[in-house]
């Protein structure tokens, strides 16, 4: 059966996403329909306006009135829903998905911390809602229902979940620690020495970053509060980064598939601008990272949504250069000797540009996701129930990836 596929979230990254398909499929043979949605019809109607192809309508909806979404995946026959919406978003469409019977993939979960965070060991202690924990305790309902729900697509998590089930499974006799490591020499042109800088979703960066970050060691969760674990770290074909914990669902995906290949420690760090750390660290004080809506004279506002709103974005941030640069570094054994590599893939401003008309963020997140979703709709990756990529075989991944001209290496170290 060819996609038809009902996007939620008609942002950058979703643009890129449908750019790459309809590219990859001219002649219509595995991606027959998109549905572009977003409660600004203008974001869909900006990407059917740029792709300029028969297969693409819009629709205006909100992403949190479940009913809503199921009623036009029925009209629409829809049979894939791909959530590019905001992460507060992600289990409405999840769900909706479910009921109207549809395959469905994300780009990241949606997560609870408590209000007091215990942090220290159980992730339970530090969360409500942890990370995946939603779509994973539904795998069984899913697989009997037999539609599948691919979560976590992107760069990373994504592609580096790929890497990290192939250096497994291929590179490695025995995998003790695999730490995703996110940066690069990507920088903003003629900015601005103050200027802060969101290089990605907004919602999406006040979550992760500023949320209590997971570390997974010896078959247990340690988590810390926000910008832990600063390290130096020298980046393939990019030089040294300062790097920091950060909250990502790859802390959670991999044990849970890859320790059977002795895995033991598994973290997520990411280069983050000082002036970006420095002014999170002030909304975090100020309470101005809330999703509790507060009263302002005579209307109830959610304090996250108007830093959404004023701050710049990301797919306006386009005079830069430099590439990013996101992989994950291995350590283990090999033929009986300790073996220490770095997978990862380079993207370039100057690619992005090029090809998407996009920055290099948005860009690799969605050319990543693209190329699952592809795999999808060739049946390549196609069963029943809840997974994140590493389930499966990496080597259709990484050959689509050498076919499309996606970049990636291995650096031994």
């Amino acid at each position: 059966m060819k996609m038809r596929m009902m996007v939620v979230g008609s942002g950058a990254v979703a643009h890129c996403i449908v750019k790459q398909l309809l590219k990859r499929d001219p002649k219509k043979e595995w991606f027959a329909y998109a549905l572009l949605c977003d409660i600004d019809i203008r974001h869909a109607e900006k990407i059917q306006a740029d792709c300029s192809d028969t297969r693409i309508a819009c629709a205006k909806l909100d992403a949190t009135d479940k009913q809503a979404m199921v009623d036009l995946m029925k009209e629409h026959q829809i049979t894939f829903v791909l959530d590019a919406a905001s992460p507060f978003c992600a289990n409405y469409i999840f769900d909706a998905a479910f009921e109207a019977k549809a395959d469905y993939a994300n780009l990241g979960t949606w997560s609870v911390p408590k209000k007091v965070p215990a942090y220290g060991e159980g992730i339970e202690n530090s969360y409500d809602e942890v990370m995946t924990a939603y779509h994973f305790d539904r795998h069984e309902q899913w697989k009997k229902q037999g539609n599948m729900a691919l979560i976590c697509l992107g760069i990373d998590p994504g592609v580096v979940n790929v890497f990290a089930k192939y250096l497994c499974a291929y590179e490695f006799d025995r995998v003790q620690e695999l730490h995703v490591k996110d940066g690069g020499d990507l920088h903003a042109l003629q900015s601005d020495p103050e200027d802060i800088v969101f290089g990605f979703n907004v919602w999406t960066v006040l979550d992760e970053v500023m949320n209590p970050n997971v570390e997974y060691i010896d078959g247990r969760y340690i988590v810390e509060k926000a910008f832990a674990g600063e390290e130096q770290f020298c980046m393939p074909e990019a030089g040294m980064n300062t790097l920091v914990k950060v909250e990502h669902e790859e802390t959670v995906t991999m044990p849970r598939y890859l320790s059977q290949y002795g895995l033991k420690r598994c973290s997520f760090k990411i280069a983050l601008d000082e002036n970006l750390i420095q002014a999170l660290k002030v909304l975090d004080k100020l309470h101005l990272n809330s999703i509790e809506p507060v009263q302002v004279k005579d209307t109830m506002v959610v304090p996250r949504d108007v830093i959404a709103a004023c701050a710049p974005q990301p797919s306006e941030q386009t005079k830069m250069a430099g590439n990013m640069i996101v992989g994950v570094y291995a350590i283990g054994q090999k033929d009986g000797k300790e073996k220490k590599v770095m997978m990862y893939q380079k993207f370039s401003q100057e690619e992005a540009m090029q090809q998407f008309g996009l920055q290099a963020v948005v860009a690799q997140t969605g050319f990543g996701a693209a190329i699952a979703i592809e795999l999808y709709a060739r049946d390549i990756y196609h069963q029943a129930g809840v997974y994140s990529l590493e389930a499966f075989d990496p080597m259709p991944f990484l050959e689509l990836m050498k076919e499309t001209n996606f970049h990636f290496a291995v650096q031994t170290y």
